[in-house]
């Protein structure tokens, strides 16, 4: 990081973040959110008592500019009630840190949405989900499947060209789903394969395809729901391993 490109503020809470820690109780709630591209991923838990947040702490593996927007945020809703704090945005923190170059402004300015994540999940948004999810594994679907065909979400792909720059997100289901994943890499270099097992099951040949590819997997993991306003906009994934659920942002998502 150099101040050539990072303002003093970003520099000070890069090298001295604060408020970097859990909490816990029945009175803690934690959001979390996720770039797999950038490698970029927070959580954020807050307190709450009275309606307002009372502690807040933060866990960010990331670049400087992910540091840095995370600890700025809890300084800036400390002390705040929910709803004062669901109004911050990605481009008040920026501000708060009197600015972030463009690319992090995307990447690695996710503070904002861990956030109201943590807000909503405290507000039992989660609780009300857990039934659909029941009713939607049994039907064999994922919440917002249905919603967003054709609006993000495909069952078979017949033009790769709308993929193009996308952040796409490839539902593991054997041979095809391996090719089509390593394929979209001509096109973007963001494209997740999503699997629920633990190894990739497929021939050696492809297993080292795969694996020397730009295809980023996420294994023992699995999409719970499928988010946005009128397109694809995220993804509420589950960590099967680590039996926890946090958000990722993708554009598209293939379902062959």
């Amino acid at each position: 990081m150099t101040s050539t490109k990072y303002s003093d503020k970003v520099l000070e809470h890069f090298r001295n973040p604060r408020n970097v820690g859990t909490l816990e109780g029945e009175d803690v709630a934690v959001g979390r959110v996720g770039n797999p591209v950038c490698g970029d991923l927070m959580e954020m838990y807050i307190k709450v008592e009275d309606d307002k947040i009372k502690d807040i702490k933060f866990k960010t593996f990331g670049c400087g500019s992910a540091i840095a927007t995370s600890s700025m945020i809890t300084d800036m809703v400390k002390g705040k009630s929910l709803d004062e704090a669901m109004k911050v945005t990605r481009e008040d923190v920026a501000n708060e840190l009197e600015g972030l170059p463009p690319i992090k402004m995307h990447c690695s300015n996710l503070a904002a949405d861990a956030l109201h994540d943590a807000i909503k999940n405290y507000r039992n948004k989660q609780k009300m989900v857990k039934p659909q999810v029941k009713e939607a594994k049994e039907k064999g679907e994922i919440i917002g499947e249905k919603e967003f065909d054709k609006r993000g979400v495909y069952h078979q792909v017949d033009d790769l060209s709308i993929f193009k720059d996308k952040r796409v997100m490839v539902l593991e289901k054997g041979k095809r789903s391996f090719e089509l994943a390593m394929e979209l890499t001509k096109l973007t270099p963001r494209v997740i394969l999503i699997t629920a097992l633990k190894y990739i099951s497929a021939e050696p040949e492809s297993k080292t395809t795969l694996k020397q590819s730009d295809v980023k997997i996420l294994y023992e993991s699995e999409i719970i729901e499928i988010r946005g306003a009128s397109d694809v906009e995220k993804v509420l994934i589950h960590d099967l391993n680590e039996d926890e659920e946090y958000e990722l942002f993708v554009d598209l998502v293939i379902m062959l």
